[in-house]
């Protein structure tokens, strides 16, 4: 009867310990590693991936990875873990060949966003699927945005200097105001309307100095716009046009990101040209690649190898409900 007793019990804890096993390999754990945590954007990205893994009912294991070395480290971690796979926006995108080869050697799915990796002969590596920003359609809308308050305040094409607050060193910079530059000229906008105004760093003081020159190398026209890379590219140029006495009335700016220092001109009334700023969300690039990985690891269904956001015109007239739209308040 012992013998009995403990040939039962002896079942009984292997059927536990299976059961066990199979919960935890029924269980799906993915990985969100970012380059930097502490930045609004990315900790957007966290909180709608949250929303993901609660809709879903799967584990997220959120990961802050400034460095290759803490990459690679997180990439074992979560194998340790028994994660299935992980999302990643690297701090460098050419660790996309280290990374692939981690993941691959420990059987984890990736996906990459915000910033594409590339392998060493700095191409996009195309087994890795990517949701990333359409830096040249976000400057288009800026680009249409301008062209679209021109034309409702009747100003004449040929009386509108255009500032390009350039930062070509960084393609995604170049790619943005490319883009706006080519939706300008697509509007009827001469090309040597256009003044390059190149910024040393890309924040408010360098652009408001690289402004300041190309308005007062150009003094002969009656109205002006501004674009650039980002919010901060714009409120240079507006804080340059505004010490150089030009009226609100003749001045238009359209940034890129949705900064608080944009919300922060919107609060203000009749006093600024800053027009508007193309918002980018979080909001896809958090939920919708959390999603993904968990519908690939589930199902087998691999997520659309390149997926490219833009974003939406965000003036003082429609911020609250756009924000909302975009799931920020």
């Amino acid at each position: 009867m012992k013998r009995i007793g403990k040939f039962s019990a002896g079942i009984g804890l292997l059927l536990a310990l299976f059961a066990g096993g199979v919960r935890a390999a029924e269980e799906i754990k993915i990985g969100f590693l970012v380059k930097q945590a502490e930045e609004p954007w990315f900790q957007d990205e966290w909180r709608f991936a949250d929303q993901a893994a609660r809709e879903k009912g799967f584990k997220l294991v959120k990961i802050g990875v400034p460095n290759g070395d803490k990459v690679l480290m997180a990439i074992d971690n979560l194998a340790a873990q028994h994660a299935q796979g992980f999302i990643i926006c690297s701090p460098d995108v050419k660790l996309g060949t280290a990374i692939y080869s981690e993941a691959k050697q420990n059987r984890l799915k990736v996906m990459s966003v915000d910033d594409r990796l590339v392998d060493g002969a700095n191409k996009p590596i195309a087994a890795i699927p990517h949701m990333g920003i359409s830096a040249f359609k976000i400057g288009e809308q800026v680009g249409l945005a301008i062209a679209g308050e021109i034309k409702k305040r009747g100003w004449r094409m040929e009386e509108v200097g255009a500032i390009r607050l350039s930062y070509d060193q960084l393609p995604t910079a170049k790619e943005r105001t490319d883009g706006a530059v080519a939706a300008l000229k697509a509007a009827g906008l001469p090309g040597g309307n256009l003044i390059n105004a190149p910024q040393a760093k890309t924040d408010t003081e360098n652009a408001f100095n690289a402004a300041n020159i190309a308005i007062t190398q150009n003094q002969k026209y009656k109205h002006w716009v501004a674009f650039g890379m980002n919010d901060e590219a714009v409120l240079g140029a507006v804080r340059a046009s505004e010490g150089r006495g030009i009226g609100v009335g003749n001045f238009i700016g359209v940034g890129i990101g949705g900064s608080k220092a944009a919300m922060n001109e919107f609060a203000k009334t009749g006093t600024t040209g800053f027009f508007g700023t193309i918002l980018i969300s979080p909001k896809r690039h958090g939920y919708e690649t959390a999603a993904n990985m968990y519908e690939w690891i589930k199902t087998g269904k691999s997520p659309e190898a390149l997926i490219l956001t833009s974003g939406k015109l965000m003036t003082r007239g429609n911020a609250s409900e756009v924000r909302k739209e975009m799931g920020l308040q």
